[in-house]
């Protein structure tokens, strides 16, 4: 793992499936996304590396309650005072009450599917409570006021996590670059292995287009700066495709 600062108050704890990512306010810190089972450790050490104690930690936000964003949930909660926050459609996935919903896989992606899903650990997420369901439009006490996004599709409770003010996105797993592109013109593109795929590229669109400066994806590495463009090249290129499949 390493720790990249993209922005001011803003860093990104690269791993090699499912990055973390954390946001610092002057009241504490939030993380979003927790990476795999197991995590936890490394997640620490770069808190702690950036000259902060855990005991900073406010709060975990979940941007969907997959293994690989999910996965250390738990221990990140046991770190003290931290609270958990997830879309109320994935919290009884993120609590162990519930499975989760098989992906809608397009041909082209079932080789992808093997492939990624083979290398997986075994170990599954420790059950975690949820201290506060989040629903579309809630605003949470992050950088003046973080925007809940909702965005289903790639599970039911997917959500963008928008920052009005510095207009930073956290997408999920509803948009992603190609994880093993170095390139910095790496395109955006939607999310794979969705529960549901039309209602996953609707919510590839309602996040593209909001107005952003800087995107954090749970898979590709992040945009620091000038996501805007990006966003835009790819709602053409959804456009010219949807034109010719009509």
């Amino acid at each position: 793992m390493s720790v990249v600062e993209l922005r001011p108050d803003l860093y990104f704890l690269r791993f090699p499936v499912g990055h973390v990512y954390l946001w610092r306010d002057p009241d504490g810190l939030t993380v979003i996304d927790a990476g795999l089972p197991g995590s936890g450790r490394r997640i620490a050490a770069g808190i702690r590396d950036l000259g902060h104690d855990l005991t900073e930690v406010r709060r975990l936000v979940l941007t969907h309650g997959h293994v690989d964003h999910a996965g250390a949930a738990a221990e990140i909660a046991g770190w003290g005072d931290v609270r958990v926050l997830a879309h109320q459609a994935d919290v009884p996935l993120i609590e162990g009450r519930a499975e989760a919903v098989p992906p809608d896989l397009a041909d082209w992606e079932r080789p992808l599917w093997d492939e990624v899903h083979s290398a997986l650990p075994a170990t599954a997420a420790a059950p975690t409570p949820v201290d506060q369901a989040l629903g579309d439009g809630d605003v949470l006490d992050i950088a003046g006021g973080a925007v809940v996004v909702g965005a289903p599709g790639h599970t039911a409770g997917s959500i963008g996590l928008y920052l009005p003010g510095p207009r930073v996105l956290f997408a999920g797993d509803i948009m992603a670059r190609d994880p093993r592109s170095p390139d910095p013109r790496t395109p955006v593109f939607p999310g794979v292995f969705n529960a549901d795929r039309a209602e996953a590229l609707w919510s590839f669109t309602r996040l593209a287009s909001l107005d952003i400066e800087a995107a954090c994806f749970g898979h590709g590495e992040p945009l620091s700066a000038g996501a805007g463009a990006f966003m835009h090249t790819a709602l053409e290129h959804l456009a010219r495709q949807s034109e010719g499949s009509a």
